[in-house]
């Protein structure tokens, strides 16, 4: 009998095996503003891009912008272990850009970020390359558009 884990399991046992990096100095600041007063950016690894965009590729650690009125995405994640159904039904599961909007618009967060930014997440060779060059690049492009808050979607 195999007793080898499938489907969610064995991604669970792999995920438990990870070396997880040690920062001794993380990238973390103090709010200096109020929240109702910040700008806030998603940034989603579940490799959204528009049709338009070049498509991810396995070992692909480069991001996407995606401007904040965009709606039309391609999720390019492409793992047998991952369920589309909930973003096929609604963009909002992995990149939740109309509920910023709605902060926005009540009055919770200052402003939506003119744009956002996707990873594919998928990646589990490839780590430190997202660590140090695109995650950085990334991040600038983020300090550019004035973005105080960053909401991190997983999937």
């Amino acid at each position: 009998m195999d007793t080898t884990p499938s489907g969610d399991a064995a991604m669970r046992a792999f995920g438990a095996n990870q070396d997880v990096p040690v920062f001794d100095d993380p990238a973390f600041t103090v709010m200096t503003k109020p929240l109702k007063h910040a700008r806030v950016a998603i940034v989603t690894s579940a490799a959204l891009h528009r049709p338009d965009q070049e498509r991810y590729t396995q070992g692909d650690v480069r991001y996407r912008a995606i401007d904040r009125t965009d709606r039309d995405l391609v999720m390019g994640h492409w793992s047998p272990n991952f369920d589309h159904s909930g973003f096929q039904m609604d963009l909002n599961v992995v990149y939740p850009i109309d509920r910023l909007e709605e902060l926005a618009s009540d009055g919770v967060i200052g402003d939506v970020a003119p744009r956002h930014f996707a990873f594919a997440g998928n990646q589990p060779d490839t780590v430190s390359e997202v660590r140090l060059d695109t995650g950085p690049a990334c991040a600038q492009e983020l300090i550019a558009d004035g973005v105080d808050v960053v909401i991190l979607t997983p999937v």
